[in-house]
């Protein structure tokens, strides 16, 4: 199995800040984001899976940890893929296939969600693969946000309960950014070598 030296994995977190500052918190694509933050209750864990076998067993691991966690203590985790599943069908088909099964299995619906992030993401139902929209749930490489439903059902509630509420909100966000000035936020966070590069430098294809 692949390992990553400490160093490789703050190299991961340093652009996934990037990210979540740029366009989650900066952007404020979610409500409930700014404040987990703040309050330093958001757990980084970088996977150095290399398939869909390994990806699992480190994804059961982040679920029994933010399970057995406080949420004063941990209120949310984002597990980062950086060496696997770096072909969007194949990460989409190990959310559907694998990872929320994992929940039913583990007894976790209704207490933890997952939310996917991927630098190739698209909404099924957006027939278009250069609409804006797709940006909201593109990140730097595949991850994996565990929410606790608790922690939602506040975020939401922040914005009087609607959650469509900020997803139409987002859209219209992004709609005003446009792509240029998507790609100059991304810049940040956006790795100068090609995505399919099996590096450090992007997800592997």
């Amino acid at each position: 199995m692949n390992t990553l030296s400490p160093a490789e994995q703050q190299q991961v977190v340093n652009r996934m800040q990037a990210w979540l500052e740029g366009a989650v918190i900066g952007l404020n694509l979610c409500p409930f984001a700014k404040q987990v933050v703040a309050k330093q209750r958001l757990a980084w864990r970088v996977s150095a899976a290399e398939d869909d076998g390994q990806a699992y067993d480190d994804l059961s691991l982040a679920l029994d940890e933010l399970r057995q966690s406080p949420p004063e203590t941990l209120e949310t985790t984002v597990l980062v893929l950086p060496h696997a599943l770096g072909r969007f069908d194949d990460f989409h088909l190990f959310v559907q296939l694998q990872a929320e099964p994992l929940l039913r299995r583990k007894g976790l619906r209704g207490l933890i969600q997952i939310a996917p992030f991927h630098p190739q993401f698209a909404f099924a139902e957006v027939a278009d693969a250069s609409d804006i929209s797709h940006c909201t749930n593109r990140s730097p490489w595949p991850a994996l946000h565990l929410l606790r439903e608790d922690s939602v059902a506040r975020a939401v509630a922040t914005v009087g309960g609607d959650a469509d509420r900020i997803v139409q909100t987002n859209l219209r966000t992004l709609a005003g950014l446009g792509p240029e000035g998507w790609a100059a936020l991304s810049a940040a966070w956006t790795p100068a070598s090609s995505p399919a590069v099996r590096s450090l430098g992007g997800p592997s294809a």
